[in-house]
């Protein structure tokens, strides 16, 4: 497939952060892209500033006519999260479109192209972000395809200049997607179980990252976190590189932080590893596993070149990515914090980095359980890490592209919670609780639904109370 022969673009699913990147990449390569989304959110609102057209009614009479006019021009680009009762997919499936996965299209773009590939369960959005920012603030000539808005960047797509730059990918274990690359450097920062809608156990997802390690180029490298399977980094094809992460030397990796102190916000360290040593990192993105994120970016960046001296530059500089372990509100006395986690072990690294920063403060948390099958499969998982906070409360399930299942609701997570504070929640009730509640110190939203359209809410109402 030759991406030159579509000038029209038409996506289902715009809305979705990977979506939205490569609908930027082909407006900015001179696509005329349009797209539909069954929500608008602030990030629709952005694409269509950017001269996107964008609809929110699934009917087959708001698909762009120049692209219901011109099937054999057009490419459509589908999200795995689009309902198989899609009105607008059924047309497009019966007038014989091409229609191609966000997987498949990223495969296309990347092909021929040198590539750095970040997959795990949890971690490869920060992980990605990290390392397009070490590249681009360096001055290296980079491209990137992110799953968040990096702060740095302002975007979750980084335009390369040339056609040889290296291409930064977020790759996604969901439906298998991360099988259409075929990386030189890959990272692989966690194989928890997860998706099991889709694999059915965790020896099924293990397997997948198998096969995406084993599609690591000749002479290629993976850098690949001490927790993993053991299985992964053992699918690597001969020649190549293997190096194993973790945040302390004890733990047995090769590459690891040493001299870990946080003060304030700002974790310093020391980065120990195969490729030599770089002293007095500064991360104001706070969190031991951030750290260890920065800890394989920053190999990477050591990889394509970078020196030591502008490696401590850009790991000062680095911002972090929007809606993880993001400060929103803070005082002298109060914060406000918003985070994305959605699984058991990214909740629980969140909260305990909490707890360190603010050691001895009542911790409220807000939190969205995501999907009924990730809620059903990890109940007792949620219910613990949980339990790390003072007060936990909880929103009603978000249910993506899930049908409700019996007897999964938010209830299920509550009763294991063993926090002194616990209770089921509305919206109206969590904002109700920020105007008038003053029993916590550390206000915390968690979740990868749409409680982040508490946030702005959140912000103002704590802003005016802790003036």
């Amino acid at each position: 497939m030759k991406l030159k022969q579509f000038p029209y673009v038409f996506f289902l699913g715009i809305g979705g952060i990977g979506m939205s990147a490569l609908a930027r990449w082909f407006q900015a390569n001179g696509h005329q892209v349009s797209g539909y989304d069954k929500t608008e959110t602030p990030l629709t609102q952005a694409l269509s500033a950017e001269g996107i057209a964008v609809h929110y009614v699934d009917a087959v009479d708001n698909i762009p006519l120049e692209v219901r006019e011109n099937r054999e021009q057009t490419l459509v680009v589908l999200t795995p999260a689009i309902p198989a009762e899609s009105v607008e997919w059924a047309w497009l499936r019966a007038e014989g479109f091409d229609i191609r996965k966000r997987s498949q299209v990223l495969g296309v773009l990347t092909q021929g192209r040198y590539t750095i590939a970040v997959a795990g369960t949890h971690g490869k959005t920060t992980t990605s972000s990290m390392v397009a920012h070490l590249l681009h603030h360096a001055g290296l000539d980079a491209g990137a395809f992110l799953g968040g808005i990096s702060v740095n960047l302002g975007n979750n797509l980084l335009l390369p200049a040339s056609s040889e730059a290296p291409i930064v990918v977020e790759a996604d274990e969901y439906d298998r997607s991360f099988l259409t690359l075929f990386p030189d450097v890959a990272i692989v920062t966690s194989t928890d179980a997860d998706h099991l809608d889709i694999y059915g156990d965790q020896n099924a997802l293990i397997e997948s990252f198998r096969q995406f390690v084993a599609q690591i180029k000749p002479g290629g490298t993976l850098l690949v976190n001490h927790t993993a399977h053991p299985s992964v980094a053992a699918a690597v094809p001969a020649g190549t590189r293997v190096i194993r992460y973790g945040l302390n030397q004890e733990q047995g990796p090769e590459l690891f932080a040493a001299n870990i102190t946080a003060q304030g916000h700002q974790f310093h360290f020391d980065l120990q590893g195969p490729n030599g040593p770089v002293n007095d990192l500064e991360l104001a993105v706070p969190g031991f596993h951030n750290v260890e994120n920065m800890l394989a970016a920053a190999a990477v960046a050591q990889i394509q070149g970078v020196s030591e001296a502008k490696m401590r530059a850009a790991v000062a500089a680095y911002q972090g990515v929007k809606r993880r372990f993001e400060f929103v509100a803070t005082t002298s006395e109060n914060v406000y914090l918003d985070d994305y986690a959605h699984h058991p072990r990214e909740i629980e690294a969140f909260l305990r980095s909490v707890r360190a920063l603010y050691p001895g403060k009542r911790l409220r948390v807000v939190f969205q359980p995501h999907l009924f099958t990730r809620t059903r499969d990890f109940a007792e998982g949620f219910s613990k890490s949980l339990s790390i906070a003072d007060e936990v409360f909880l929103l009603d399930i978000y249910p993506a592209r899930e049908k409700p299942l019996p007897g999964i609701t938010s209830e299920i997570l509550l009763a294991d919670i063993t926090a002194p504070t616990k209770a089921i929640v509305t919206k109206a009730q969590v904002l109700a609780a920020a105007q008038t509640d003053n029993s916590f110190d550390v206000l915390a939203t968690v979740g990868a639904g749409d409680i982040d359209t508490l946030v702005p809410q959140l912000k103002l109402l704590l802003s005016e109370r802790w003036k």
